[in-house]
C-alpha cells in the first residue's frame, strides 16, 4: 500500500468515526478499501471491551466477499470462555507486552493450537494479531485497548511491507471503533442507571438542573413481601441474588409493556407508564402486573427447588400528574418523577399489607382503567401523609391469578 492510499484510508475511517457510523460499516469499509489498495486480506476481526451489565465487549468480523457480523461476547474470566481466550494470540500479546505478533497458521496448528486449527480450516496461511493500547487516562473499566486479527490466504503470507502498512493504518480504525464503543457505552449506562426513556432524554441534552415536564402517567410502586424478615434470616450471600432474581421478573414485565423503571429503592421499584390515552397507560400497567406475577410464580418454583428463600410482590397503582425531569444539587442530579401522586402511590403499596391484598389501586386509577368489571373495592383507608381518606380497589379474583 503506497503513502497516498494509506492517507486516503486513514482519512476515510477517521471521517466515519466522527460521523458516528456503526461498527459493521466501518469494519467492512476499512477492509475492502485496504484490500483494494493492495493488502492481501482474507479476513479480519476486531475486539473491544465495554461497560455492560452482561457483555464484556463486542467483536466485529469481516470476511472477503462482503460478509460482516457483529457479536457481543460474555465474560472471559472463567470456564470455557477463559480457556478459549487464553488460547488466542491476543492473550499472548497481553502477557508479553508486545504490540503485534505474526503467526504461520499451518505450523501453529500442527503444534496443537485450537485457535490456529480453526484458522487453517478457514484457508488462512498467516495471521497477524495487533493490540492498540490506550494511555492510562483513556482506560474505562476493562476497556484499555483494541485487539484486532488479520488473516491472508496468499501462499507466502503477508510481506513485511504489508504488515508495516497494516500496523500504520490500524490506529485510525481503532480510534473510530473506540468512538463507537464510547457512544454505545454512554447509552447503555444512561439507560441502565436512569431508565430507558430518562436515559434517552439525558443523552438528547436534557441535563439542565430544574428542567422538568408536567406529565400525566400511570404510576407503579412495588416491593417484596417480607423482605426485611428474609434479609434478617437468610444467608447474606443470598440477598443480592434474591434481589436480582425478583428485579429481573418485575422490571422485564414492566419493560415488555412499555413502562419505564425510574428508580430501584432496595426491594422497591418505581415505574411509570405514559400514553396520550390514560386508559391505555393503566391497562399496560395491569398487563405488566399480571406478567410479573406469572414470572414470579415460575421464579419461586425454581428457587424452592434450590432451597432458596422466596417471596411475592406487593403493588400500588395510581394515576396523576407529576413533574418528570432533573432534580438535585449542582453536582448530583436525578432524572425522576416527583409530586403528590408519587407519594400516594408508595403509600397505596404500603397498604397492601394492612388490606391483605397483593395489588391495590387508587380510585383515580380504577376510573381511568375504564373496566369496572375487573375492579373490586376493598374499602376506604387513611394513607400516611395524605390528607384525605381514599377508597382503594383491587382486581377481581380471576384477574388477580398469578399476582
Amino acid at each position: 500500500m503506497d503513502e497516498t492510499r494509506l492517507a486516503e484510508l486513514a482519512q476515510w475511517i477517521t471521517g466515519e468515526g466522527l460521523a458516528g457510523s456503526n461498527e459493521a460499516d466501518m469494519m467492512s469499509g476499512f477492509c475492502e478499501r485496504a484490500a483494494a489498495a493492495g493488502l492481501p486480506l482474507a479476513s479480519g476481526v476486531l475486539f473491544i471491551d465495554t461497560l455492560h451489565p452482561i457483555h464484556e465487549g463486542r467483536a466485529v468480523r469481516w470476511w472477503r466477499g462482503g460478509r460482516t457480523d457483529v457479536t457481543d461476547y460474555g465474560r472471559t474470566t472463567e470456564g470455557e470462555a477463559a480457556q478459549s481466550w487464553r488460547s488466542t494470540p491476543f492473550y499472548g500479546l497481553v502477557e508479553s507486552g508486545q504490540k503485534a505478533s505474526r503467526h504461520r497458521v499451518h505450523e501453529e496448528a500442527e503444534a496443537g493450537s485450537p485457535f490456529f486449527r480453526s484458522r487453517r480450516e478457514e484457508g488462512l496461511t498467516e495471521y497477524v494479531a495487533v493490540m492498540n493500547r490506550f494511555a492510562a487516562e483513556g482506560v474505562i473499566g476493562d476497556m484499555d485497548s483494541v485487539y484486532s486479527g488479520w488473516g491472508t490466504d496468499r501462499a507466502d503470507g503477508f510481506s513485511d511491507g504489508d504488515v508495516t502498512a497494516l500496523k500504520r493504518a490500524l490506529p485510525y480504525l481503532a480510534l473510530a471503533m473506540k468512538c463507537a464503543a464510547l457512544a454505545r457505552m454512554t447509552g447503555t449506562l444512561a439507560e441502565t442507571y436512569l431508565g430507558r426513556d430518562a436515559g434517552r432524554m439525558v443523552l438528547n441534552g436534557r441535563i439542565a438542573r430544574g428542567v422538568a415536564d408536567r406529565i400525566g402517567a400511570a404510576l407503579w410502586f412495588s416491593d417484596l413481601r417480607g423482605y426485611t424478615t428474609i434479609t434478617d434470616s437468610a444467608d447474606p450471600q443470598h440477598i443480592i441474588p434474591l434481589l436480582n432474581d425478583y428485579a429481573d421478573a418485575i422490571i422485564n414485565a414492566i419493560h415488555d409493556r412499555g413502562g419505564d423503571v425510574l428508580k430501584l429503592i432496595g426491594d422497591g421499584v418505581l415505574a411509570i407508564f405514559r400514553s396520550d390515552d390514560g386508559a391505555l397507560a393503566c391497562r399496560a400497567a395491569i398487563a405488566a402486573a399480571a406478567s410479573a406475577g406469572t414470572r414470579i410464580i415460575e421464579l419461586n418454583r425454581r428457587r424452592e427447588a434450590e432451597s432458596l428463600p422466596t417471596t411475592h410482590m406487593y403493588l400500588g397503582l395510581h394515576v396523576g400528574e407529576v413533574f418528570f425531569g432533573n432534580i438535585g444539587s449542582k453536582n448530583r442530579l436525578d432524572f425522576t418523577v416527583v409530586g403528590p401522586a408519587v407519594n400516594e402511590t408508595s403509600r397505596i403499596a404500603a397498604m397492601c399489607r394492612s388490606a391483605d391484598r397483593p395489588i391495590l389501586m387508587s380510585a383515580d386509577f380504577a376510573r381511568a382503567l375504564g373496566d369496572p368489571e375487573r375492579v373490586v373495592s376493598v374499602g376506604r383507608y387513611a394513607l400516611r401523609g395524605v390528607g384525605r381518606v381514599q377508597e382503594l380497589f383491587t382486581l377481581d379474583p380471576q384477574a388477580l391469578a398469578g399476582l
